[in-house]
C-alpha cells in the first residue's frame, strides 16, 4: 500500500459540487473526506494545494500519443502511451486501433492483453482499461482516415477471442446484415458504437433497440442532421445514445458545443481526443494506420484534407470546455471522467472522489493546468510546484 497522504487546501471537485475547507485523505484508494482537524489527526504526509483536485481523466477512444501508437503492436509503443498521458491529467484510457490487415489488429491485440497483464504487478503510468476497436467493421463510403483496404463486414469469428479485453467496438450496423453481429454481442461486455456509419435514422434507431447505445466521435463519418433525413446525429438527440465529443475546436464547432451538449445532457457525453502519434509532439509530418498525416494550427489532415484523428489532449479539452461553454467545472470533469467510468461500468472503482474508489487524482492550479497527479496513489506526474 502506497503511503497515506493528506490533501488540505484544496477545493474538491466530487460527482456534481466542489467542496471546499475539507481535507483529502488517500493511499491507495480514497480514504476519506474530512474535517482539516481531524485529518491532521492522522498519520501521513500532509500535501498542501490551492487549486483544484479533480478525478482522473478518462480517454476512451486515443490512437496514440508522444510519437507511438497502439498499433505499432509493441511494448515499448503502450509504455510511452501510459507514460506520457499523465502530464494531461489522463489517469486510464481505452487502446485503440486502425483498420489495418487483420494479422497487425490481432498483433496490436496481443501486446494490449500483454500490457494489461504487466500492469498487474508494475506500475507503468496510466492505466490500459482494454481496447476499443475502431475498424475494420465500417462503412467504405464513411471510411474517414481508415485505410478501406481492410475494411470488414462485422463478424465474430475472431472478435470471440478477446472479449476479455474488448470494451468497445465501433461498428456501421448497416453493414452487420440482419444485426447478426450486433445480437450475437448481447452480454459480451463490450459496448457497441455506431461510428463511420452511412446509416440512416431509421437504421440508427434500429440498432439503438438491439443494444448499440453510444456513438463514436458524434458529427464525424456519420450521416449529419437534416430536417427530413435526421440520420445518426438525428438518432443521437431522439434516443438516449451516449456520445463521444472531441472538443478541439477543429471536429466540432466550438460555438455549437454547449447548443448541443445540453440537448444531450451533461450525463450523456463523454469528452475524447481520438488522439494520434503527434499527440504532444509539434507540428509534421506522422502516419497513421499506415497513412501519411500532416499536422498544422492543431489539426491533422490525410493528403486529401481528410481529418485524421487529432492532436487533443485532456488537459486542452478541459480549457476548451471553460472558455467556450458555460458550464461548470464540475460538470466538465464529469464528462472527463465519471461518463466514461460509467460507460465501461467501472465507477464503482474510478471516476470520482470517493471512499473506497481508486485514487487517480489530477491537482488543476486555479488556472486549470496539471501541476501533480496520482494513479491509485502512486505519483504519475509531478510539475513540482503545488502552493
Amino acid at each position: 500500500m502506497n503511503k497515506r497522504k493528506i490533501v488540505v487546501g484544496a477545493s474538491l471537485v466530487l460527482e456534481d459540487h466542489i467542496l471546499e475547507d475539507k481535507a483529502l485523505v488517500f493511499s491507495d484508494r480514497v480514504e476519506g473526506i474530512l474535517d482539516p482537524e481531524e485529518a491532521m489527526r492522522l498519520e501521513g504526509e500532509v500535501l498542501t494545494f490551492q487549486g483544484h483536485v479533480v478525478p482522473g481523466f478518462i480517454d476512451t477512444h486515443i490512437h496514440g500519443a508522444g510519437g507511438h501508437d497502439v498499433m505499432d503492436g509493441t511494448p515499448q509503443a503502450l509504455e510511452a502511451i501510459s507514460g506520457i498521458l499523465p502530464s494531461s491529467g489522463t489517469t486510464a484510457y481505452l487502446a485503440t486501433t486502425m483498420t489495418k490487415a487483420q494479422e497487425e489488429i490481432l498483433a496490436a491485440l496481443g501486446n494490449v492483453r500483454s500490457f494489461m497483464d504487466r500492469q498487474e504487478r508494475e506500475f507503468l503510468g496510466a492505466q490500459v482499461l482494454g481496447v476499443h476497436l475502431e475498424g475494420p467493421f465500417l462503412n467504405p463510403e464513411y471510411k474517414g482516415a481508415q485505410d478501406g483496404a481492410f475494411l470488414q463486414k462485422p463478424s465474430m469469428e475472431w472478435v470471440g477471442d478477446w472479449l476479455d479485453i474488448l470494451r468497445m467496438i465501433t461498428l456501421a450496423p448497416e453493414m452487420d446484415e440482419g444485426f447478426r453481429f450486433i445480437r450475437s454481442m448481447a452480454g459480451k461486455g463490450a459496448v457497441l458504437s455506431i461510428g463511420h456509419s452511412g446509416s440512416s435514422y431509421e437504421t440508427a434507431l434500429a440498432a439503438y433497440e438491439e443494444g448499440v447505445r453510444h456513438i463514436t466521435h458524434c458529427f464525424n463519418a456519420m450521416t449529419g442532421l437534416h430536417h427530413r433525413k435526421p440520420g445518426v446525429v438525428g438518432a443521437a438527440l431522439a434516443k438516449p445514445f451516449t456520445v463521444e465529443v472531441i472538443a478541439d475546436g477543429i471536429h466540432v464547432h466550438p460555438g455549437f458545443l454547449e447548443a448541443f451538449i445540453r440537448l444531450k445532457t451533461v450525463d450523456k457525453v463523454l469528452l475524447v481526443t481520438d488522439a494520434m502519434r503527434a499527440a504532444f509532439l509539434g507540428e509534421g509530418t506522422y502516419d497513421l494506420g499506415g497513412q501519411t498525416v500532416h499536422v498544422r494550427d492543431g489539426a491533422c489532415r490525410l493528403e486529401d484534407g481528410t481529418l485524421a484523428g487529432s492532436v487533443l489532449r485532456t488537459d486542452t479539452a478541459l480549457g476548451n470546455m471553460r472558455r467556450h461553454t458555460g458550464f461548470h467545472l464540475e460538470e466538465i470533469v464529469r464528462m472527463l471522467s465519471l461518463n466514461p467510468a460509467r460507460k465501461l461500468g467501472i465507477d464503482g472503482r474510478k471516476g470520482s472522489i470517493a471512499p473506497g474508489k481508486d485514487a487517480d487524482l489530477v491537482f488543476l492550479d486555479r488556472d486549470l493546468q496539471v501541476r501533480e497527479v496520482y494513479i491509485q496513489g502512486r505519483k504519475a506526474h509531478s510539475r513540482e510546484e503545488r502552493t
